[in-house]
């Protein structure tokens, strides 16, 4: 190893070395090219996340279509390359012809019982896209709309002759957006959707409008609503696999709907071997349908370590209590727990690269989102700067590689205290090793594989942490304490030692 060319290293104190702390690339397997859609968003319209959070006519930060520059900067910084648009629940009774055009009606949106100015509609979210530098995706209404509308919606985007594309071309958008993907529904699986679907009801409705959809786009790219539970996802597959490009699932691990009483940083640590898991379960169900060769791929489309606080959802009798939403905004909920569970999600999605095509983390701003918008300015929680590291900081070639290390435990639950994933240039010149360290207080010792490097090992080292001084850190208005920080390492015997609740990018050439 060239110590001079590693000058500087972590104020650290090193960990007691520990053999089972082993990362060792398996040779013998292929390698993934992953698809950076993969680090997508979402955006619905509920609460503050449209109307003052990526559009807010008349303020002074928005720019001359209403949107926040800010907001839009920011998203640029992080490469976002696709955004899933409206919805989410809500999208279960919007009906996009009341956003489009110069009549914009007010409408009350049932989903989440609060009126809709629909002054953002289909125009504005596209406008909005192309700013953002981003894929525009939209999921239709499969809960009160029909399969009609769906392909309408498609022809209003894609079309320039027809009613419908003829009708865009009159609201001043003479070129086609071409639209590439396209969900039909949202979760209509769930008792919670208005306008869910039983079983026997979904696969049939999933394959009418897909029909209708591919005669308007027939190199659409379509998804539809699924669980990793085969009892909905195999009758779906059964009716509708060959008008289908992706299956979309969700998830949501820690649950915070009606009460917002945020898990613990140690009880976040807990679950995050359950992206996988749900992965891997989604992959069976492919598999045994005769599909695991990539022809339908995985979009898990909505994903967040915690559910939105949105009380009494689903409580028909009773209603929403609205202000109790506000409590999505509390700052000191996004700690290193939320940036670690969401930096193991994308490692889980970069190990699954050849069947997981495509997520989209939920939402963009506000509520839960990475970036928290006021009417002043912007805070970028701890998960923001996770999407910038995976952005700007892996090469293209996913690495198998085999993880051995110690268990964190809690009660009776436990997980590795490490999770790696290694990605390579395609010269393997560079290799990038992306770590977790889920352990709240201790730094962890891990010996690393550098065989693939064509001189066996690293030249220069470079090292970008994101870490805080507790594992309970977290960024507000004025104080971002929880930012990447660039160190150069000191490797010793081939070990590296990582901080305590940690994710660290390690490039090695």
């Amino acid at each position: 190893m060239n110590t001079r060319a590693l000058l500087f290293a972590f104020s650290l104190t090193a960990a007691t070395a520990v053999a089972q702390n082993k990362v060792r690339i398996l040779a013998d397997r292929e390698t993934l090219e992953y698809n950076p859609m993969i680090f997508g968003h979402f955006i619905e319209h509920f609460d503050n996340q449209v109307y003052g959070g990526i559009f807010d006519p008349g303020n002074p930060l928005s720019d001359e279509d209403g949107f926040r520059t800010d907001v839009i900067q920011a998203l640029r910084d992080i490469r976002v390359p696709i955004v899933r648009w409206p919805g989410g629940c809500f999208v279960s009774t919007y009906h996009w012809l009341d956003g489009v055009g110069p009549d914009r009606q007010p409408v009350y949106d049932k989903t989440w019982q609060a009126e809709d100015p629909n002054t953002f509609g289909t125009d504005e979210y596209i406008k909005w896209c192309r700013k953002v530098g981003c894929e525009p995706y939209i999921c239709t209404n499969a809960g009160t709309g029909t399969p009609e509308e769906m392909s309408d919606w498609m022809e209003y985007c894609n079309l320039t002759v027809g009613k419908w594309g003829r009708m865009r071309m009159k609201n001043g958008h003479p070129e086609p957006y071409n639209v590439k993907y396209w969900s039909v529904g949202n979760e209509n699986w769930g008792a919670h959707e208005l306008g869910a679907r039983t079983v026997q009801e979904w696969g049939p409705l999933v394959r009418e409008s897909a029909k209708l959809m591919r005669s308007v786009t027939r190199d659409a790219k379509l998804l539809a609503a699924a669980t990793s539970d085969r009892n909905w996802t195999m009758p779906l597959l059964t009716a509708a696999a060959p008008y289908l490009d992706y299956i979309s699932i969700h998830g949501y691990w820690d649950p915070l709907f009606h009460v917002n009483n945020p898990a613990s940083y140690i009880d976040c640590m807990m679950k995050t071997d359950a992206p996988e898991a749900d992965i891997q379960r989604t992959i069976g169900i492919l598999n045994e349908a005769g599909l695991g060769d990539g022809r339908i791929k995985i979009a898990y489309d909505e994903w967040n370590l915690r559910n939105w606080h949105h009380p009494w959802h689903g409580d028909l009798r009773r209603g929403f209590d609205h202000e109790a939403r506000r409590k999505n905004d509390i700052a000191s909920t996004y700690t290193m727990a939320d940036a670690l569970f969401s930096a193991c999600f994308l490692n889980a999605c970069l190990r699954h690269a050849d069947m997981v095509d495509m997520a989209c983390f939920s939402p963009i701003v506000n509520t839960r989102g990475p970036i928290c918008v006021y009417k002043d300015g912007i805070v970028k929680r701890t998960t923001y700067y996770v999407f910038q590291m995976y952005t700007s900081l892996l090469e293209e070639d996913v690495v198998p590689v085999e993880t051995k290390c110690d268990r964190l435990t809690h009660g009776e639950k436990e997980t590795g205290v490490l999770d790696v994933v290694l990605t390579a240039d395609e010269a393997r010149q560079r290799l990038v090793y992306v770590l977790v360290n889920k352990s709240p207080t201790e730094t962890t010792d891990v010996e690393l594989d550098w065989s693939l490097l064509k001189s066996s090992t690293p030249k220069r080292i470079r090292a970008k942490v994101l870490s805080g001084t507790t594992a309970d850190d977290y960024n507000e208005r004025g104080h971002e304490r929880v930012v990447p920080k660039d160190v150069t390492l000191t490797m010793r015997n081939g070990r590296v030692s990582l901080p305590p609740h940690s994710l660290t990018f390690l490039t090695a050439e």
